[in-house]
C-alpha cells in the first residue's frame, strides 16, 4: 500500500471530525467564520474548542459577529454565526447541555430564565447554520449550505402574519411561536 502524505491542515481536520484531536485555531477560525456574510468574518469574534472541548475565544472581533466553530465531539460540519447580543442565550444552551440537560430541558430552562428576567433575549437578531462536506483533496468545506434563523421572541402567526411551516421552496416560516424562542426559519432551496 502506497503511503498518503497529508497536509498537517487537513490531517488536523480529518482527526477532528473523528474526536481524536481538536483542529488547531487557525483552521478553526477558517473554517469557522464560515456561516458570516463574507464582508463580516475578518472582523468577526470567534468562538472554538481548547485542547479539552470547551468554547473558548479564539480571536477577539471588533464587530457584532461572534462565529462558533465546528464542534469536533459531533458529526459532521456545522458552524455558526449571530449577532453579539444572542451569546448569551448560546452561552446558556451550552452550559445547560455540559449539565446533562436534553434539548426540551434546555428549551423549558431558558424559557423559564427570559420568563424570569435571569436571561435577556434580543427582541429581533439573527443566526445564520452553514453545513458542508469536506473536500479530503483540497481541504476546504465544500456544497456549504446556509439556513437563517430571525429571532423574534414570542411571536405568533397572528402577530407577524408567517405560516407555521413552508409554504414553498425557500419560503419564510415562524417556528416555536409565543416562545422566547419564537423565530422566523428560511432554508434556500439546495442546490
Amino acid at each position: 500500500m502506497k503511503n498518503l502524505v497529508l497536509p498537517s491542515l487537513l490531517l488536523t481536520f480529518l482527526l477532528s471530525c473523528t474526536g481524536q484531536e481538536i483542529p488547531n485555531k487557525e483552521l478553526q477560525i477558517k473554517t469557522g467564520v464560515l456561516a458570516a456574510p463574507e464582508d463580516m468574518r475578518e472582523e468577526a469574534t470567534v468562538l472554538g474548542f481548547d485542547k479539552n472541548g470547551e468554547v473558548v475565544v479564539i480571536r477577539e472581533g471588533t464587530n457584532e459577529l461572534y462565529c462558533l466553530a465546528d464542534d469536533p465531539n459531533k458529526e459532521g460540519f456545522s458552524v455558526a454565526a449571530y449577532h453579539k447580543d444572542l451569546e448569551p442565550f448560546m452561552a446558556r444552551g451550552r452550559e445547560l447541555r455540559k449539565q446533562g440537560l436534553n434539548a426540551k430541558e434546555v428549551f423549558d430552562q431558558r424559557e423559564e430564565d427570559v420568563k424570569g428576567g435571569t436571561l435577556t433575549m434580543p427582541d429581533k437578531t439573527i443566526l445564520y447554520i452553514a453545513n458542508g462536506d469536506l473536500n479530503e483533496d483540497s481541504g476546504e468545506v465544500e456544497n456549504l449550505y446556509t439556513r437563517y434563523v430571525v429571532y423574534i421572541p414570542y411571536a405568533t402567526s397572528e402577530s407577524t402574519g408567517m405560516p407555521l411551516e413552508p409554504i414553498g421552496p425557500g419560503s419564510p416560516w415562524i417556528m416555536d411561536p409565543g416562545t422566547h424562542r419564537a423565530h422566523i426559519m428560511i432554508s434556500p432551496p439546495r442546490n
